[in-house]
């Protein structure tokens, strides 16, 4: 073995005296190796629902709310718009699972994601700007979000903007109401800016959120007369809501008193708790999958725990912990990980052979690590995974495995016999140093434009 990393490392000098050009190239794409970045929209454990089916839930509710509709083609806001249903003037929303729409850039070139239009012709042009388009803001990163509908809703006057939210909180052990007299804004930058605006009020368990609390809280936002009653029903509804849909967060920003007296809800954010999906299967059955990172969507389909990172080593690994050391193991001699890929104790052939094509659709990814320590997971299991992966996906990179535990030598004779190239280690921390040399001679070789492959089948 001391022999194969003596021959990577000639071959990785060789490479490096090759092109100054390459080198900087090289250097160029690397990531800070002081940081992992994780890919944000996939650290997530609730369902993100798109406004207007918040909207369409509010409105189950009996909750004050802008009447609107939705279209899925510029044609279809011309003909609503033309309706005259929702009045001359009407607002037209982006439908994207991510903040910061009003703020936002479309690859069309139009700036922003929330549009207020005074004729047919114009919302018929805003729309043709919006659909079939990607919206970026500050949540969408630098993929943005890709825009199928839009919500176009009637434009109502407002007198004042409240903030409203209900979510669990740690430190009340429960639910908690945050709301504030600024409203319609950034919530976030608010608080730091001015944290004595922002009223929090924890609602017990057992109790619910009472009229009484309801009444205490509106009055404090400065309603009175009707506009307190009202506010005080909606604020009901709402924890009757939040409750009933086993809600994480439900934020209504702004709720607004309109200039004839009415408490509506502008705009809605829902997030449902995803260990729920068994009692709220209506709603889960209108998740919006063409919002997630593509990534995530097909590990949920193949059982498999998987975070995106943006590093250029593949990691297929057993067990949360030794995932994460061995995405340390790779940082520590010099590469970064691609992926946390916890394929867990029972995986068979075929989620191997899923999670090696998860791997690979990553055009990032220059090399794989395989590293698994059999104890309910079986060794040769993942070796037949491997092998039928490695000839079903005509796999191109260099794959190092590390294997250990419950039929190891049944799993290393599989390898051998199957004549394919794989480096098998018995050493983790040798294994990390071999796939990351490799990872750096395949990264060289593209900044170099040289047509280097790893074709596996000798």
């Amino acid at each position: 073995m001391a022999n194969i990393c003596k021959n990577l490392q000639f071959g990785l000098n060789a490479f490096k005296k090759s092109s100054l050009a390459s080198k900087q190239l090289l250097n160029s794409s690397k990531l800070n190796k002081n940081s992992i970045l994780l890919n944000k929209s996939q650290i997530r454990n609730y369902l993100l629902l798109h406004e207007y089916v918040s909207m369409g839930l509010l409105q189950q509710f009996g909750i004050n709310i802008p009447n609107f509709k939705v279209a899925t083609s510029p044609n279809e806001v011309k003909e609503i718009t033309a309706g005259g249903e929702l009045g001359k003037d009407v607002v037209i929303k982006a439908q994207i699972l991510a903040g910061g729409r009003g703020k936002g850039t479309f690859d069309s070139g139009m700036r922003g994601g929330v549009k207020l239009v005074y004729s047919v012709d114009e919302a018929e042009s805003v729309s043709k700007n919006m659909l079939g388009h990607r919206l970026y803001t500050k949540q969408t990163g630098r993929e943005g979000k890709p825009c199928s509908k839009v919500m176009v809703c009637e434009r109502l006057f407002t007198r004042r903007e409240f903030y409203f939210a209900i979510t669990l909180e740690r430190a009340f052990q429960g639910p908690v109401i945050i709301t504030s007299t600024q409203g319609g804004g950034n919530i976030e930058q608010i608080a730091a800016e001015n944290p004595e605006a922002i009223i929090k009020e924890p609602v017990n368990l057992d109790t619910g959120l009472t009229e009484e609390q309801s009444l205490k809280l509106a009055t404090r936002l400065g309603f009175t007369g009707d506009a307190l009653l009202q506010a005080s029903d909606i604020m009901q509804k709402l924890y009757k809501l939040f409750r009933e849909k086993d809600c994480i967060l439900l934020e209504i920003n702004p709720l607004s008193e309109t200039t004839d007296g009415q408490i509506i809800c502008m705009d809605c954010k829902i997030n449902i708790d995803e260990n729920a999906d068994f009692r709220q299967k209506d709603i889960f059955a209108l998740k919006d999958e063409t919002q997630d990172d593509w990534r995530d969507v097909k590990a949920a389909k193949a059982n498999l725990n998987y975070i995106g990172l943006d590093g250029e080593i593949g990691c297929l690994v057993n067990g949360a912990g030794l995932a994460m050391a061995t995405m340390d193991i790779i940082k520590l001699h010099g590469g970064n990980a691609a992926n946390f890929l916890d394929v867990g104790g029972g995986a068979t052939a075929e989620q191997v052979r899923e999670a090696f094509e998860l791997i690979t659709a990553d055009p990032r990814v220059q090399a794989i690590l395989v590293n698994i320590f059999g104890g309910i997971m079986r060794c040769d299991t993942i070796a037949e995974g491997i092998i039928e992966a490695a000839k079903s996906l005509k796999l191109n990179v260099p794959i190092v495995v590390r294997l250990q535990g419950t039929r190891v030598d049944d799993a290393k004779a599989l390898i051998a016999s199957s004549k394919l190239r794989i480096i098998a280690c018995d050493n983790l921390d040798e294994a990390a140093r071999i796939v990351v040399k490799l990872s750096e001679i395949v990264g060289l070789a593209k900044a170099a434009s040289v047509g280097v492959q790893f074709e596996l089948p000798i």
